[in-house]
């Protein structure tokens, strides 16, 4: 989910590398390290076809969970993911595929199969910028960076999808990978895709997204929107100091942004319908040293989310209105930034109807589950904006134990999820290509 403020502009108008571009600079700790030996895995939909996918996961279902576990002790932040993408590039030009690195220098776009329809899959590459505490033996061996949205298990599955389709006798069309940076950022490493022609010719798109509150096994689906816009705001306050014992002689700082603080919310819930699940939560506030010393600045930052992509167009001249008259009684300076994020992903109804019967093809009618629209955000919601898709939820968790939230340290994942999102994908191209369920 996007989480981070923290943008590099990458010249997205430069014609797309072709695989052997540019990696100078790019580390080889996953091209340079041998992967894991992994004996067996649990095929969670063995035996439901095509023939081909079921050969292909029985003979490289370990090379699956292999390369999870190499890429997960390998993470890198956002539009920094060289040697991630140096991976990627050989696993599949080994394959016979012939990837274009994106022109920041990190992701990647590659075709499979050839004319049309053209169905895109997507996978995000990058981590978080969060220490790991899983105590895993394949755990992060980088300080302060880890996969802790389940991204390893996106790129992971998106690259046995990949072979597989490559090793399928004839594909009905072509599948257009989309191997993604910079989804941790705004707003996000969607853009830079669109912007280098990663959706020219894309009838439709299909993600997964790891869900640790959903038993592994299952996936979960939603028409419309499942998540919600998300903006970052900040705002810095300045005042001229003095003592506590003479606030009127000054501009009082603190109360200002307890003014704030507390009384935004609560004009927003009463500006904006509150059927759109707006919602503003603060998540930093700094100001002040001695406590009887009026301070001379002070910065407070924060999330603002809604599930309704016609009130994330007005939210911003909203909130810039309603801080301006919170804040001119007060006499304090101050300077007010809203960074548009990401839209809310508003999934397609043909285009779920048709990931639903790929689900059902891939595991079973068990298999589905419904999901409620989050209030996190995804920059897949970008990618929606100009071709239909839809974006579904894949369960990740055991089935017993505490259920390991996204995003925090101790986050970890039942890898037999892997090659259930493998199956998924290959069955949302198939059946997307087609128009109806992918023979077994």
């Amino acid at each position: 989910m996007t989480v981070l403020d923290s943008r590099t502009e990458a010249p997205v108008s430069e014609p797309v590398t072709d695989a052997d571009g540019p990696f100078s600079g790019a580390s080889d700790a996953l091209t340079g390290v041998a992967a894991p030996t992994m004996s067996t895995v649990e095929d969670l939909g063995a035996g439901r076809g095509p023939s081909w996918l079921d050969g292909w996961l029985a003979a490289h279902g370990g090379d699956v969970v292999a390369w999870r576990r190499r890429v997960h002790a390998h993470p890198e932040l956002s539009r920094h993911e060289h040697a991630t993408t140096r991976f990627l590039v050989e696993t599949l030009t080994e394959a016979g595929l012939r990837p274009r690195i994106l022109p920041g220098g990190t992701g990647l776009v590659c075709d499979i199969g050839s004319g049309s329809p053209c169905v895109a899959l997507r996978a995000d590459i990058d981590a978080l910028p969060l220490t790991e505490a899983t105590g895993l033996p394949f755990a992060s061996t980088r300080p302060g960076v880890s996969h802790a949205c389940g991204h390893d298990a996106h790129t992971t599955a998106l690259l046995g999808a990949a072979l597989a389709l490559a090793n399928a006798p004839a594909l009905p069309g072509r599948v257009r990978l989309l191997f993604q940076p910079a989804e941790e950022v705004m707003p996000g490493g969607a853009l830079d895709v669109i912007a280098a022609g990663g959706l020219d010719g894309v009838d439709r798109i299909f993600g997964l997204h790891c869900d640790p509150r959903l038993e592994v096994g299952r996936v979960g689906t939603r028409i419309g929107a499942i998540t919600s816009a998300s903006d970052l705001l900040e705002l810095r306050l300045t005042s001229p100091g003095g003592h506590t014992s003479r606030p009127h002689l000054t501009a009082d700082l603190v109360h200002a942004l307890g003014t704030v603080i507390t009384g935004l919310p609560a004009l927003l819930s009463r500006r904006v319908d509150p059927r759109s699940g707006t919602v503003l939560v603060w998540g930093q506030v700094q100001a002040g040293e001695a406590p009887n010393a009026v301070p001379q600045d002070g910065v407070l930052r924060g999330t603002l989310r809604t599930g309704d992509r016609d009130c994330w167009t007005g939210l911003e001249p909203l909130v810039k209105e309603l801080v301006n008259a919170l804040l001119l009684p007060t006499g304090v300076g101050f300077e007010w930034h809203h960074q548009r994020g990401v839209p809310p992903v508003v999934n397609d109804r043909e285009s779920t109807h048709l990931l639903r019967d790929a689900v059902r093809a891939a595991l079973g009618e068990d298999a589905l589950a419904g999901t409620q629209q989050s209030s996190g955000g995804e920059d897949f919601g970008w990618y929606l904006e100009h071709v239909p898709g839809s974006f579904a939820r894949l369960g990740v968790w055991p089935g017993h134990g505490p259920k390991k939230d996204l995003h925090q340290p101790t986050f970890d994942l039942d890898e037999r999820a892997l090659l259930v999102g493998v199956r998924v994908l290959v069955h949302a191209a198939l059946t997307a290509l087609t128009g109806e369920p992918s023979a077994s």
